[in-house]
This record gives structure tokens, sequence and C-alpha cells, in this order.
């Protein structure tokens, strides 16, 4: 059935005479291919039309704009030769491990005063040299009696549970255990290596030896001196000041070393040298370092080499930065529009310029240093696509103490004197990974508000035997001990329901630092580490981590700057490190890392207070 014709469609649409015609607000196209190719080109109709727009909006204006084509650059460079420990004595920088051991690496602990500790590594040296008795055939036919003669020479001693001396290898089940399992059996292997490295001879105390086995074991005890000197990376034993290691400043609780190398502009006798004032510990990397203008380490380091090269310059790409062709959608990864920063936050709004505004005017280059290179650009020279040449200077050349030149990657000078700034690139010989092993020490230094002094808590504690314990444990399990070796007297009984106590107890893993003035001074303040009495004796209460231990041994004080704790605290902590070399050395050594604290703490201690005293047997309260 076909619809009638409508003749006047006008009056028909007013009257509403034929309700089935439709009315319509938008024509489309049909279209007739399925290949939109030609759609796609955006051919222009009327480029008069189009010229005259671009000429309207200044698009004609020369700029010099134009995309750089190629790039030619001349780097010298030069490789840090000398090393100094804070202010030790100038050594040579090794070249077969990485700064970071040289930099981090602590003398061993193995004894707290006369207690002897570190008993993993004693025995590990021991069952070397005993190994190394074992497997050689001209001493097989003597290797039980020689065993036996240098585990009875270099006895490991068992403790006696009776005699306070012995508390820390007994107090503990794992420590007592360990120690009845290894005594008599097994040999001291430190004491024996001390003695080597003293000048001693291996064979000497060791009765019923030919000179040939003499012989040989002086070329065994050198290979044992070797191979726990190659083992385990420790700083030198003449180091003038600290006990613990070579660069790690107690008083600042940082690592402080120095390295130098020859001036990269090629001069033969200039020496720059990088100082690292506040180094953590962790990730050692080029913005650790600062110009130090104080002097020259001294030693004459490899000549600066000089490295031309001509390269094509690529442009910028980041994720989410607008896509250059039509139709092309940015993906939702990045969403700048997310990012709302304050009027202050200037890192962000600088940061959303460069995405947003000025992301295609930035071009790379490609310049491969080695690690350890102290690299400066001599010249760069850029030809762009109309064949003009542009000699670039360095944006962050001028005044050091001008804080409004723009620098990026730049090594900053030590002083506020008016010097010329340094445009140098440091890559430090360092790793990009380092494993880090569980964590044998772990100090908190936190504020107490209440007692109004700072706190060195002990959080975890190395055992005798090399592993790590909670340290309030250990605590307890040594107060326990030796309360059962000195049990306290009966009090009398209670004559009132309270009793004045001058002072409470802290657990004895908390050790007190108490604000005193610098010497010369009556306002700066620093923390003088001291010591709560026992429960047991009332003797001062020692420290039992190598941290807090700082010249305690040696009848020093100890004393950190006021500064270094804040409200939040700082957390160090001690741990063996592992990685491997460019080389194929593997290098470990034991380091401290400073971190951030967990804030405030309170260690309950009160003074001139009255406690609740126990009501008599048989008298309820």
């Amino acid at each position: 059935m076909t619809e009638p014709r409508i003749d006047k469609l006008r009056a028909a649409l007013d009257g509403r005479e034929a309700p089935t015609v439709g009315l319509w607000n938008r024509l489309e196209g049909r279209p007739r291919t399925t290949d939109f190719d030609r759609a796609l080109r955006a051919e222009v109709r009327d480029p008069l039309w189009m010229l005259t727009r671009q000429w309207q909006l200044g698009e004609f204006l020369g700029a010099d704009a134009g995309s750089p084509v190629t790039a030619t650059y001349s780097v010298a460079t030069t490789t840090p030769s000398r090393f100094r420990p804070g202010g030790g004595t100038v050594e040579a920088l090794p070249t077969d491990r990485p700064l970071e051991a040289v930099a981090e690496r602590r003398a061993l602990p193995f004894a707290f005063g006369a207690d002897r500790i570190s008993f993993d590594l004693r025995l590990a040296i021991g069952r070397r040299w005993l190994k190394l008795l074992g497997q050689n055939l001209l001493l097989n036919i003597l290797s039980l009696n020689v065993r036996q003669k240098y585990i009875a020479r270099y006895p490991i001693a068992l403790p006696d549970p009776a005699v306070d001396a012995d508390t820390p290898r007994v107090a503990h089940p794992e420590v007592w255990s360990s120690m009845q399992a290894i005594a008599g059996r097994r040999m001291d292997g430190y004491e024996f290596y001390l003695f080597l490295k003293g000048g001693g001879l291996a064979y000497e105390g060791i009765s019923g030896l030919l000179g040939l086995h003499r012989n040989e074991l002086v070329r065994l005890g050198n290979r044992l001196v070797a191979w726990f000197d190659g083992l385990i990376d420790q700083p030198a034993e003449n180091r003038p000041q600290h006990t613990t290691n070579a660069t790690w400043d107690p008083r600042r609780l940082e690592h402080r070393f120095s390295v130098a190398a020859r001036t990269p502009d090629g001069s033969a006798t200039g020496e720059t040298v990088l100082t690292a004032r506040e180094y953590p510990g962790g990730t050692l990397d080029w913005h650790a370092f600062s110009i130090d203008p104080a002097g020259p380490l001294g030693g004459a380091g490899p000549a600066a080499a000089s490295l031309h090269r001509t390269v094509f310059p690529a442009p910028v790409r980041f994720s989410g930065m607008p896509l250059p062709r039509w139709w092309a959608l940015e993906d939702e990864r990045t969403n700048f529009a997310a990012v709302r920063p304050d009027s202050t936050d200037l890192a962000r709004l600088i940061f959303l310029e460069f995405a947003l505004v000025y992301s295609n005017d930035w071009y790379q280059l490609p310049c491969d240093l080695p690690a350890g290179t102290l690299a400066s650009i001599q010249g760069l020279a850029v030809t762009d696509v109309f064949g003009l040449k542009r000699w670039i200077t360095p944006a962050g050349s001028g005044s050091d103490a001008d804080w409004q030149r723009w620098s990026m990657f730049t090594l900053d000078t030590i002083g506020d004197d008016d010097i010329a700034a340094d445009t140098s690139l440091l890559l430090p010989p360092s790793v990009p990974k380092v494993a880090e092993g569980p964590v044998l020490e772990e100090v908190s230094l936190i504020r107490d508000e209440s007692a109004n002094m700072v706190w060195g808590v002990e959080q975890s504690v190395r055992l005798a035997t090399g592993e790590a314990r909670r340290g309030s444990e250990v605590a307890a399990e040594v107060l326990a001990h030796r309360l059962r070796l000195h049990p306290p007297p009966t009090p009398p009984a209670p004559a009132a329901p309270v009793a004045y106590e001058a002072m409470n107890s802290v657990p004895e893993n908390w050790i007190p630092f108490i604000p005193v003035h610098t010497p010369g001074q009556n306002r700066d303040i620093q923390l003088q580490r001291a010591a709560m009495p026992s429960v047991v004796d009332g003797k001062p209460v020692h420290p039992r981590t190598s941290l807090l231990r700082e010249g305690f041994d040696l009848g020093n004080q100890y004393f950190v700057n006021e500064e270094e704790v804040p409200q939040s605290g700082t957390r160090i902590t001690v741990s063996y490190n592992r990685t491997r070399w460019r080389n194929g050395r593997v290098s470990v050594w034991l380091s401290a890392q400073r971190g951030t604290g967990r804030g405030e703490g309170s260690s309950g201690l009160a003074f001139d207070f009255l406690a609740d005293t126990a009501p008599p047997p048989g008298q309820t309260p």
C-alpha cells in the first residue's frame, strides 16, 4: 500500500494533516564506498584562505626555529684516582671494586671489650684452615695430629654459667647450645689470623714438624690471610680517629669522604676534589658529592681523555606527551589533567609547563661514558635544517652563588665564595644494585619529651654467634640470668601503703643521651651518651651494639650533634652488602645506613613518685 501524494506540504505540516510525515534537523551523507583514504588526507580546498589566515596570525614571522639535524660535541673525561676517608689519610682509590664498598665498609667487630663475639666468622676462618691442612698431600699423613694441635693452641673455651663475665654467652639458649657444641672441637680461626697478620709463622707452637712441613705451613698461612682479606672488605688498620670504620662520622651519623680526579680541562697540575659530606648510605650517586675548594688530595691521576663525536639529535619522548599525528589518541595511562598543583608548588608547575607547552622543543644526544668518570663538555655545535650552525654554551655557567641560573645534574661548590660554577658531570664508580643482607644491628634515636632526653633504643643486637636478635628479648634474658646469679635480698615488710621511689627503671636496651653544652659555648647543645643503673647491682648498663659503643672500649665519651635527632627521630642499621663489579669480582662489606625514624617515644622514666606497696602475707589491701 502506497502513501497518498501531498501536494501542499507546507499546509499539511501546519495543519498536521499527515501525522506520518517526519521532521529532520540534520543531513547526513550516505557513503558509497568503504575506502576512507581520501577523507583522511585532510585536503585543503582553499589554500589561499589558509595562507591568509596564517599571515593574519603571524605564523610567517621568522623565528630561526629550525630543527637540529646533526650535533658535534667534544667531551673531556678523567677518572677519580684518590680517596680520603673523612679526615683520614689519602690513599689510592681501588679500581677492582665499587665506590660503595670503599666508602661504606666497616671494621668487623670481633670483641666488645673482653667479650669475644662473631663466633660465626671465627669458626669460618678456623674451618678454612683445617680444610687447607686436610687437602694438602704433604701434611695429609700428619693431618689428624696437626689439626688437634691447632685446636688446642687456639681453643674456644666453654663458658661457665656460674660466672657473671660469661653472661653474654650463656644467658641465651641458642648461644649457650652453640658454645657447648663447638667448645673443644673447633679452633678460633680469628686468633690464628691475627697471629699471622702480626708477623707470626703458621708453624710456631706446633711441635713435631720437619723443615719441609714448616715451609708448607707458611705457604698455607699466606693463603689463609689472602682468602679472608679478599672475602670481606674492611678499612685499613692505620685509621687515626674512629674505631668502627674509616668514613662513618659518629657525631653526624653519616659517611664523610672525598675523591679526587685530575681537572677535565687538561691541566697537568689541576685537581678536582669531590666531597660527600652527608652520605647516609644505601644508594651512591652524583648528588651525594660537592666540589671541595679546600685543597688537592695529592697524587697525579690519569691524564684527561677527549671524546669527539657527531650524532643525530632525537626528540625527547615521554609517556603522555601530545601526539604529532592526526587521528592518534593518547592513552589513559598518563592524565595531566589530574595533576592539581598549588600556586606555590613550583616543581609541578614547571613540570606541567614542560610536558604540555615545550615538550616538542627538547632533543637528546647520545653520549656513552663509563662509570667512574668526571666529564666536562668542551664544546657543542648544532646544525639545523636550514644549514645554520650554532655554538651552544652551557646554561648553568656563571657565578656559583647565582641562585637564578639554570642547572641540571651539576655539582654545587662548598662555601660561599663568589667563584665560577662547575658544569662538569660526575658518574661515580658505583653499581646500580646492591643486595642487602638481614639487619644485624638496629638503633632508633628518639626524643622523649617526658624525660627531656634522647634515647638510643637498641631494636636489634648481635649475639655472640653472629645472629641478630630483638634487643628487648636479649636485655630480658640477660637480666633474668643475672638475677639468678645475684638474687636480690628480700625487702622488709612495707610499713605504709605507699613508698617513695627516687627513680624507676627502664629496659636495659634503652641507652640514654643527655643534653650537655658544647665546649666553650653557653647555648649550643650536644647529646652525650650516658648509662642507666642496673636493677641487679646498680652498675651502669653498657650498650650491646657497635653503633652505640663508639669509643666505649677505649674509655672515650661519645657525643652526637643535637640537630641529628629531629622530632621524627632517626634510625641506623648495620648489615652486610653484596654486589658484583664490572670485572666479575664479588664485593662483600659491612655497612651502616641511616634512615628516617618513626616519631617520638616514651620510656616511662619517672623521678620522685609514690608507688603502691604489696600488703603483708595474709592481709588484704
